[in-house]
């Protein structure tokens, strides 16, 4: 498996959160190879990390590209970045 590891900075909280759950998460856990994801952000809100599973690296590259093609106005995208997992829980 491999994750996307996503790191944004909020610009608008509350069009961040609409933005996330009308678009970003409905594309995301359609994605082929899709297994979870989970989005967090900081105590301020000011800044957000999510980190999505893919069963392989080619899946995590493909959402890679969708997401950076894709990001909400309410966020810009900071990095995002393919990780092999290599122990879950």
């Amino acid at each position: 498996m491999h994750a996307v590891v996503v790191k944004v900075s909020i610009k608008d909280a509350e069009g961040a959160q609409k933005a996330l759950e009308e678009q970003v998460v409905p594309r995301v856990s359609q994605a082929p190879g899709f297994v979870a994801g989970y989005w967090t952000r900081a105590d301020d809100r000011s800044n957000g990390q999510a980190m999505i599973i893919f069963e392989s690296e080619d899946a995590a590259r493909a959402a890679a590209d969708q997401l950076r093609a894709n990001v909400p106005d309410p966020v810009t995208l900071e990095s995002a970045e393919i990780r092999e997992v290599v122990a879950s829980a």
